[in-house]
């Protein structure tokens, strides 16, 4: 049976819902696919948001050879039969040129996408690539700078969700309008919201909940609730998750506890793994808290050992944990900065020789070369007044490491003020 969301597809431009932000009466892509000028083009963004329909849409509005791969069923042997078939047709009789819509391009290896390159340069394909993920982590930049447009596609607003299925329920020819089916605004909605844009779930949950049922019957929320068990959640693996972790990480940096949370979980409930959140929480540890409260590595290491070791579902616990814990934490990148310091410096060539009482002296003849009249600080009382940084930077006065007063980073700072004191005399 034809899913259907398949059997709802819209044909014309003027039914395709969604995606605003590009496409509307007057845009440059509406003008174009109008004018029959529209080019080579990715598509990228969640599933359920247009991008196959409109790829389809647009073959038919500009009445060219049109075909339609999946870069995860196809290879090198079977493009390249595609791209001398273009050839054939372009330079032949026909003088017409090919679409190709290749649907998860992002699966393509650099080779199987640079196969395209040749025939984009020389006219005689035309294509449209689709992917759930940002092409510019996926494809490769000679592809990105043939294609005229980049068309980033969004989840679907709840209006345009409820505007669709409103349609579905009323096609007596493709939808379910021969059915009778009765549902209130509430529950429509309710399906809409738990859609999350996508209008493949929606059409197809309702679908689904109309083939169970008998004519004239009315849809309620527990069907609703019965047919999507649980709220889907939308997560590209790619650039939602950067951009997930990128906002967990600032909220714990902007101590706030409550938003650190919040992009905790939906990175979790999204179906990221403990390694990935694991690792990023512990750099958090080092970089945004440091010195300010120098525990907080040891304690984050133990909420992330502990999540490896009980695992999900569980694991979401020793992740909160930590997550709550380091929002709630002073903050310092102190030490953090004063690497980077030290690593500029470094590659601008700022370096100098190690001093002499600081070399290796474990070797026969080290003596006979200058080295030794190393200060052992413990022999001192913990600490002796000797050169530790290369002539050229001691000379320059360098500090790298300036401490804040955050935390317990203030105790480490008031030690190393009387080490200074101490240097002075």
């Amino acid at each position: 049976m034809i899913p259907l969301s398949t059997r709802m597809r819209p044909r014309t431009l003027d039914e395709f819902v969604g995606q605003r932000q590009f496409l509307y009466p007057g845009s440059l892509l509406y003008n174009a696919i109008r004018n029959k000028t529209f080019d080579s083009a990715v598509f990228f963004g969640p599933p359920g948001t247009g991008k196959t329909t409109l790829a389809r849409m647009i073959a038919g509005e500009l009445d060219v050879n049109f075909t339609e791969i999946n870069a995860s069923t196809t290879g090198i042997k079977e493009l390249k039969a595609l791209i001398e078939d273009a050839k054939t047709k372009f330079f032949g009789l026909q003088k017409k040129q090919t679409y190709v819509y290749i649907d998860e391009f992002h699966r393509w290896n650099k080779l199987q996408q640079d196969s395209l390159l040749k025939a984009l340069e020389d006219g005689v394909l035309r294509f449209i690539g689709s992917t759930t993920e940002n092409p510019y982590f996926a494809i490769n930049n000679a592809v990105l700078s043939r294609v005229g447009s980049i068309y980033e596609f969004m989840p679907l607003e709840t209006e345009d969700v409820i505007a669709l299925l409103e349609r579905a329920l009323s096609d007596e020819e493709n939808g379910l309008g021969a059915m009778n089916l009765k549902i209130d605004s509430p529950t429509l909605r309710l399906l809409a919201v738990m859609s999350a844009g996508d209008a493949r779930i929606a059409l197809d949950r309702l679908g689904f909940i109309a083939d169970n049922m008998e004519e004239n019957a009315e849809i309620n929320e527990q069907m609703v609730h019965e047919a999507l068990q649980r709220q889907t959640i939308l997560y590209d693996k790619e650039e939602d998750r950067y951009n997930l972790l990128s906002a967990l990480q600032k909220s714990v940096r902007g101590s706030d506890p409550d938003a650190a949370v919040h992009y905790l979980a939906r990175l979790l409930e999204s179906g990221a793994d403990i390694l990935m959140v694991g690792r990023r929480l512990l750099v958090m540890a080092s970089e945004d808290i440091g010195m300010a409260w120098p525990q907080a590595i040891s304690v984050v290491t133990s909420c992330v050992q502990a999540a490896m070791m009980v695992g999900l579902p569980e694991a979401k616990i020793n992740l909160a944990q930590a997550t709550v814990f380091l929002a709630s934490c002073p903050k310092s990148n102190a030490s953090w900065m004063a690497y980077q310091a030290a690593a500029t410096d470094i590659h601008s060539g700022i370096t100098g020789d190690v001093p002499n009482h600081l070399k290796d002296t474990s070797y026969k003849g080290a003596e006979n070369r200058g080295f030794g009249g190393y200060l052992y600080p413990h022999s001192f009382g913990g600490w002796v007044d000797q050169q530790y940084l290369p002539d050229k930077l001691s000379e320059a006065g360098v500090k790298y490491y300036q401490p804040t007063n955050n935390g317990k980073e203030s105790v480490f700072a008031r030690y190393l003020e009387e080490i200074e004191k101490r240097k002075r005399g």
